[in-house]
């Protein structure tokens, strides 16, 4: 498929590195940079890999934005040396999502700690960490995008389980860290497969506004794989108003980038070129 075949709305369109991992940086930025594609979703361990400047450098020849830089976070850990060990790696990643020109860097809060009940402590931990983040994230031009996560995930990943607590616990995180409004730094991600369950969801899109800093598609598909992580599947495959969930952050004034981002292994074990293509026609029929 070229430039000349894709629907112009594929500007838009940001592919996440972790849909199509048998791709290195270069082929990546290659196939994007062909097909029309306006952007990318980075991971931190691969553009470590090949090297931060030379994946600034790869990706602004080719004329493509960074969408987001995954990931930031996990700032449960009830033991003092390793919640200080997370600050210290998320100063990192917004040091590298500066030296990409990255919109937003993903945080991933963190779920609870082996053997532990302690959910407030947990919440009130994230809530520590941010603080400390976040005037760093406003020095660097960068900004913090709280995902919230499905509930299954609450034990493992993130005790950010809606929408509506991620917006709110970014309102008081910015709140706290500066006395001038202005654009916010601490913001969320919109993320179809964590959120589309939700029936609060709609309401708390249009509440968050210029907090958007992201917005993720996939699909919910049934049955659910062993591995719930793997569980995503291609657009149009399952359940999620794609198209609704779309009209809605456009609405609330999000005029970023959306970013296709699936956890398949079947998927992940395809023809690489097929599946751009297929995320390609299925963006053009279920998300524009």
């Amino acid at each position: 498929m070229s430039a000349d075949d894709v629907h112009p709305g594929l500007a838009r369109l940001s592919l996440n590195q972790r849909t199509i991992p048998r791709w290195s940086l270069p082929e990546l930025v290659d196939h994007c940079g062909k097909t029309g594609v306006g952007a990318v979703g980075l991971w931190r361990e691969p553009v470590t890999e090949y090297g931060l400047e030379r994946t600034s450098k790869l990706v602004q020849d080719a004329g493509l934005r960074v969408s987001s830089l995954c990931r930031g976070g996990f700032f449960t850990s009830p033991e003092a040396a390793q919640w200080q060990a997370a600050i210290e790696d998320n100063l990192r990643a917004l040091d590298e999502a500066a030296a990409l020109g990255a919109e937003c860097v993903v945080l991933v809060v963190g779920g609870m700690a082996p053997g532990s009940t302690d959910l407030i402590g947990a919440r009130q931990r994230v809530h520590d960490a941010l603080a400390v983040l976040a005037p760093a994230a406003r020095e660097r031009g960068v900004r913090l995008a709280l995902e919230a996560l499905h509930p299954i995930f609450c034990a493992d990943r993130a005790v950010l389980s809606t929408l509506r607590q991620a917006l709110q616990l970014a309102e008081t995180v910015d709140a706290a860290a500066t006395s001038a409004p202005g654009v916010p730094t601490v913001g969320v991600v919109v993320d179809a497969y964590h959120v589309w369950w939700d029936p609060d969801v709609w309401s708390a899109i249009t509440a968050a506004g210029s907090r958007i800093l992201s917005f993720q598609v996939c699909d919910w598909v049934l049955p659910l794989t062993e591995d719930v992580l793997l569980a995503r599947g291609m657009m149009g495959d399952g359940y999620i108003d794609l198209r609704a969930l779309r009209t809605a952050v456009d609405a609330a004034g999000y005029t970023g980038d959306i970013e296709v981002e699936i956890f398949n292994q079947a998927l992940w074990d395809s023809d690489p070129e097929a599946v751009l293509d297929t995320v390609i026609e299925r963006y053009s029929a279920h998300v524009l």
